[in-house]
């Protein structure tokens, strides 16, 4: 029998050396790689073609959930088991909705990773306990088929705002995703149209808002 091959994927080293020491402990289990944000964790997909990606959700560069579809679009043979810390309906939601096959809360991640990798392994969804389904299934019901602010802009438009929100400058981001200056510019424009959001400040405050990036303590 074949080992499950894991990706982990979180930026605080701490939480990971715990998430790849629960796994470690799993039968069957292979840890193929580590990574300390999100860009890293695509790369490291593509290198070692693993089985399961753990992720955090909020991650520097690219956060969980747009890894998360990410993965769904380009590799939709690779499971994702999503790590967060918060239990609302919006982010379970969110996190499923980007092609996330689990939803843990890290406080009980050492009792419930092993069963959530055993149920992504076979298709299935796992959600926490401290996450009600009722809650998720009452919250799609009371968004119908409306689609948030946030699913109005695109893959790239999401990215470039994370880094903008994350203090990085125009031609930073440019180099980083090896675009031009101009296309940044005018990706920075048309969030400002879409969003009516009209200045720098405004952005990160809305990036926030979305938990596309979080306040560092």
């Amino acid at each position: 029998m074949k080992p499950t091959r894991i990706v982990v994927a979180d930026d605080h080293p701490i939480t990971r050396a715990g998430v790849v020491a629960i796994l470690n402990k799993i039968p069957d289990v292979q840890i193929v790689g580590e990574a300390g944000d999100g860009r890293e964790a695509l790369a490291l997909v593509q290198v070692h073609a693993p089985d399961v990606v753990v992720l955090d959700i909020a991650m520097p560069e690219l956060n969980g959930v747009e890894v998360a579809a990410r993965l769904s679009r380009d590799y939709p043979q690779v499971r994702v088991i999503m790590l967060s810390m918060y239990t609302s309906e919006k982010h379970v939601l969110r996190a499923l909705q980007a092609g996330a096959g689990a939803y843990l809360v890290k406080e009980g991640v050492t009792l419930e990773l092993e069963q959530a990798l055993q149920a992504v392994v076979k298709g299935q969804t796992y959600l926490s306990p401290g996450v009600s389904k009722q809650v998720v299934l009452a919250y799609l019901r009371r968004v119908g088929s409306t689609e948030g602010s946030l699913e109005l802009l695109t893959p790239r438009q999401r990215e470039i705002l994370q880094l903008i929100a994350e203090s990085h400058g125009t031609k930073e981001i440019a180099k980083k995703l090896a675009i031009s200056v101009k296309t940044v510019e005018n990706t920075r424009l048309q969030l400002m149209d879409r969003l009516d959001i009209h200045d720098i400040a405004g952005l990160v405050r809305y990036a926030i808002e979305m938990d596309l990036v979080q306040l560092k303590s």
